[in-house]
């Protein structure tokens, strides 16, 4: 085999790390130890098959080792706020809610809150409702 090959393996790796630069979730970083490791491969072998099994072990086995770390230090925590306080509370719906125009508001506390239904019906106004989450700036209520 020619010796060109341990340069398609490192620029493979030069590529995957470019490739994680430019994500933030982790999802090549172990692509690049593996075609790191099958170019040094090549100074051993010029056998394509034991340097592809190189490349998918070295690889496979990073991505075993690392991702549950990876995955315990990324995790997306929730920060609470003051608005998580409305959760479970009731409200009175001031405007329709409907979710198919993204129309609706309720009031709690004296403040006015937009609104959708978390099965997607429509809730007239005046009915009472009860908070069950918040996604973005709107409540998700459902009908009492």
């Amino acid at each position: 085999m020619e010796n060109y090959i341990v340069f398609v393996w490192i620029i493979f790796a030069v590529f995957m790390l470019v490739c994680e630069i430019l994500t933030t979730q982790l999802v090549s970083i172990w692509f690049v130890l593996g075609g790191i490791a099958a170019a040094i491969t090549c100074i051993f072998t010029d056998n394509l098959l034991i340097q592809t099994l190189v490349f998918v072990l070295v690889s496979l086995i990073a991505l075993l080792a690392t991702r549950p770390l990876v995955k315990k230090f990324l995790k997306n925590k929730k920060e609470p706020t003051n608005s998580d306080r409305l959760i479970g509370r009731v409200a009175i719906v001031t405007m329709d809610i409907v979710n198919q125009t993204g129309e609706g508001q309720v009031n709690v506390d004296g403040k006015i809150w937009s609104a959708k239904s978390s099965d997607g019906c429509e809730i007239k106004s005046g009915a009472n409702v009860k908070i069950t989450s918040i996604e973005g700036v709107k409540l998700v209520v459902e009908i009492l």
